[in-house]
């Protein structure tokens, strides 16, 4: 998953699967073709009042965290190995709606920049993936709100050995031993962490450059950053000079309930758009449903993109099925506490907002005054009868 704050590709030599159950694909420029008629008696989203291309702008490259985005392609999507992007009409539970879609790909192919500053760089995005303490962060200057949270927990956690620490069960007993932690540096979560008393600042490393190497070479003696959905996986089976499980707690069981990758809007666009919004995100709820309820061939155009866009990224057959089940096993995505998927809890922002807030200021970065959580998400869309079963 990620930009500079999430992770880089391993060389680890992954044969990635050929893919011609997808040759209909297109490796050329972008799509031209038409949006398909909404289905009768289905979701119209262009009478909802939709733009004729609805442009989603995610924060990494394809990885089956998205697969609830690419569950809207209907048959035939179009590739564009330059841009980074695939599209097509938009489908519901299997009929047009209307439109089309247009899928972006996030970390090296825009630069590793923020979602965010592509939505205000870009007014044709229609949706962008925004974690809730970028939204914070960046609150005084390019205001979104989220209107739909496709992970209820986020993936960010920190690892170790659990042969180096056979007793250490959570990020706060690993803080006891003083072992070395590892991370990208200036991520708000280990400000957090420190602040919390969970480690201390002298035990942490912002050196974390997103390879194994250095986990490798000291032999886990030292914790590591990395994404309960992925490196858990990668270590064990991808990496053969590591090869054996490793332990790690979440940063959401830590404390830190951050929704990463929340699907916003620019928050001065959220009023005029509210009447696609109302259709779309009840679309984008039951995409998830659908993806997790069958997510095989979704993987499979995954696989084939990261192999046409070729940005680096190594992605396996064998970590998109472990990323599906691990997500659902550990409840990175769920319902949460109710039988809705996609909303997003009141406390949980404001959490972030409160923990947050003076971190930004101490490293000069004002968010905006009096920011309260209702600042930055709106469940007013969801449809709460939609729900993972």
């Amino acid at each position: 998953m990620r930009k500079k704050s999430r992770r880089v590709a391993f060389a680890s030599g992954l044969a990635v699967l050929s893919m011609a159950a997808l040759a209909a694909c297109s490796s050329g420029g972008a799509a031209t073709t038409p949006a398909a008629s909404a289905a009768a008696g289905g979701v119209d989203l262009a009478a909802a009042g939709c733009p004729a291309n609805v442009v989603i702008q995610t924060d990494w490259n394809p990885e089956a965290e998205h697969g609830h985005l690419y569950e809207l392609l209907g048959p035939n999507p179009v590739i564009d190995a330059n841009k980074k992007s695939v599209s097509g009409p938009l489908y519901s539970k299997g009929a047009a709606t209307g439109v089309n879609v247009e899928i972006r790909s996030g970390g090296p192919a825009i630069g590793f920049q923020t979602v965010t500053s592509q939505l205000y760089a870009d007014p044709t995005i229609t949706l962008g993936y925004v974690t809730t303490d970028e939204a914070v962060q960046l609150s005084a200057d390019q205001p979104t709100t989220a209107v739909f949270a496709p992970l209820d927990k986020t993936p960010l956690m920190i690892m170790w050995d659990p042969a180096t620490y056979p007793d250490v069960k959570t990020i706060a007993d690993l803080g006891k031993t003083g072992a070395i932690v590892r991370y990208f540096g200036g991520s708000a979560y280990m400000e957090y962490l420190i602040s919390a008393g969970l480690l201390s600042k002298d035990q942490t490393d912002g050196s974390y450059d997103g390879t194994p190497a250095s986990f490798v070479a000291d032999q886990g003696k030292a914790g590591q950053q990395g994404f309960a959905s992925a490196e858990p996986y990668q270590y064990q089976y991808e990496v053969p000079a590591w090869g054996k499980a490793v332990a790690y707690q979440t940063l959401a069981d830590a404390g830190y309930p951050v929704y990463a990758s929340a699907m916003s809007v620019r928050t001065g666009d959220l009023s005029s758009m509210s009447g696609c919004l109302k259709a779309l995100v009840p679309v984008l709820q039951q995409a998830e449903v659908d993806y997790f309820d069958s997510p095989d061939a979704v993987n499979t155009l995954i696989l084939d993109l990261v192999t046409q866009f070729n940005t680096g990224w190594v992605y396996s057959q064998g970590m998109a099925d472990y990323s599906v089940k691990t997500q659902k096993d550990l409840g990175l995505v769920g319902n949460g506490d109710n039988s809705t998927i996609g909303d997003m809890d009141e406390a949980n922002v404001q959490k972030v907002i409160d923990v947050d807030t003076p971190i930004y200021a101490a490293g000069g970065k004002a968010v905006k005054s009096g920011l309260v959580a209702g600042d930055i998400f709106t469940n007013e869309f969801i449809d709460t009868s939609i729900g993972l079963k």
